[in-house]
């Protein structure tokens, strides 16, 4: 029924060519592709097109399946992953109208679409669709500037919407449609294991006692599957001496390098340089270097040493960065060559497989304790979808979600599926610092060479600011500088300045040009 309501607007939407900006929230499995297709095939009955925007193309398939196989037309792709003849390609079978329907990343949202009659943008929440270059467009807003341009619906799918969507969709800017209930399957049992009585215990793995035993009783005879979430890549996160305590770090970025075992190289994760491995420190020339932490690629191998019986594979940005490398495991995953996945945040994007009983979230800790506003939102957000991933299917699912936190709200949250206090617990917060959905940020970011030099330029244009601030009489706060969390990148060293309240952009004017960039309600601080 609820399904059917939300398609009726929909379809009357777009045969009385009407914008509106729908939320449809509806927890994993609970039918929104059957509402997207819905869509789609609303649109082309009209003789429209339409625009369907996901995350991750490679974890996107089944949702692309699922539209090819209910309208019957062939599907435009557009994304980075293209090469520039492959795009050029999509490009002219859309604007000759050969392709109606477009699914991409968040490059389709700029796609030559003739008579735009619906829009989806599916995991509305997901971060990538923010560009962090220049151009720093956020797909979502343009696809709602994009649908009243061409009088069509917008519909913002999510089990886990963005804390600014569900703030929009109360004051009435956004219709709202849930679906509460699973089409498939039934909530997996949330359980929450304590790291620290790990600790106590003696247990220095990655994995629980728990956890190892849910792998332990995973039924693979009878097709049973889990994933494991570690929102980390690599095999160590910090490479240091055991005797003077020197961490290696990436000379541009002075961010810990990780180390990879796969390559045998350290690694950055913010500019991608890599480095040797140093077999002496290089500073008090001692032998005994230790690894500590870990990512996937840790747990992959110690997953496949403790049941060498799993067949297991991995999921994470390395993966995708090799061509076609995530589409076979995602293949193999779903098609039940694998018994294990193991991946960072892209295991929880979209991957509906009903033989997944078993969810491991290795580390709940990883995101929540970053600087940042959206830190709490994020996390969550990662968690309930990870924890959608299990019971599918006929049989229930476990998640297990470790953590040095147990008590934290967002962990408890997510245990409880008591979506509507943390979300309302983070309007509040919003509310009280003027930040989005109830004001703007704009992140300033200033680079040079010199590092004091960057510091008293950042301080000369914050005070500028603040003078315009008072001028104008608004309740904008110019905030910093202050050293950016990786404070230095590609040789220069970087500050930011952030404007908060209801119109920091009269406050700003205009672009301050060389050496400082602008983010309008950046993804993060």
């Amino acid at each position: 029924d609820q399904q059917a309501s939300a398609v009726l607007r929909i379809e009357t939407l777009v045969a009385t060519r009407q914008h509106a900006g729908i939320l449809l929230e509806g927890q994993p499995a609970s039918g929104k592709s059957a509402v997207y297709a819905a869509a789609v095939a609303a649109a082309l009955r009209a003789g429209r097109g339409a625009l369907v925007l996901v995350p991750e193309i490679a974890l996107a398939m089944p949702l692309l399946e699922r539209i090819q196989h209910d309208i019957g037309h062939d599907l435009a792709l557009l994304h980075s992953s293209l090469s520039e003849g492959e795009r050029a390609d999509e490009w002219r079978r859309i604007r000759t109208g050969e392709a109606r329907v477009v699914v991409g990343t968040r490059i389709a949202a700029l796609a030559p679409i003739a008579d735009l009659g619906v829009i989806v943008v599916d995991e509305e929440h997901d971060a990538s669709y923010k560009s962090e270059r220049t151009p720093r467009f956020q797909a979502r807003d343009v696809a709602l500037i994009l649908g009243r341009l061409a009088s069509a619906p917008v519909i913002l799918g999510s089990a886990t919407p963005d804390v600014v969507t569900v703030g929009r969709a109360q004051s009435g800017e956004l219709e709202h449609f849930r679906l509460p209930d699973r089409v498939a399957g039934r909530p997996a049992t949330v359980e929450i294991v304590d790291l620290r009585q790990e600790l106590s215990a003696g247990n220095r793995g990655l994995l629980s006692r728990r956890l190892v035993e849910a792998l332990e009783h995973l039924n693979t005879e009878a097709g049973e599957q889990a994933i494991l979430l570690i929102n980390r890549r690599g095999a160590a996160t910090v490479v240091v001496c055991r005797d003077c305590g020197y961490v290696q770090i990436c000379p541009e970025c002075q961010r810990p390098l990780v180390f990879h075992s796969t390559s045998l190289s350290l690694r950055c994760h913010h500019c991608g340089a890599t480095a040797p491995v140093a077999r002496r420190c290089p500073a008090c020339d001692s032998p005994r270097i230790r690894y500590l932490g870990g990512g996937t690629e840790r747990v992959e191998r110690e997953v496949t040493l403790r049941f060498p019986n799993l067949r297991v594979g991995r999921l994470d940005r390395d993966v995708v960065e090799r061509r076609g490398g995530a589409v076979k495991v995602v293949d193999d995953f779903s098609a039940g060559r694998l018994d294990v996945l193991v991946g960072t945040a892209l295991v929880a994007k979209g991957l509906d497989v009903p033989e997944v009983t078993l969810v491991g979230v290795v580390s709940a800790d990883v995101s929540l304790n970053l600087p940042d506003e959206r830190a709490a939102e994020r996390t969550y957000q990662l968690l309930a979808q990870a924890v959608g991933r299990a019971g599918r299917g006929d049989r229930p699912g476990t998640a297990l979600i470790q953590s040095y936190l147990p008590d934290h709200p967002v962990i408890q949250a997510v245990a409880s599926g008591d979506a509507d206090s943390f979300y309302e617990a983070e309007l509040r917060s919003r509310r009280m610092f003027r930040s989005p959905p109830f004001g703007e940020l704009v992140k300033l970011t200033i680079a040079m060479d010199d590092r004091d030099e960057a510091q008293r330029k950042g301080s000369e244009y914050a005070s500028k600011l603040r003078d315009r601030a008072q001028e104008l009489g608004t309740d904008t706060e110019v905030l910093g500088p202050v050293p950016a969390y990786i404070a230095r990148r590609a040789g220069k060293w970087r500050f930011h300045v952030v404007l908060r309240g209801e119109r920091p952009r009269d406050v700003l004017g205009g672009d301050p040009g060389v050496p400082w960039s602008v983010d309008v309600d950046p993804e993060s601080l």
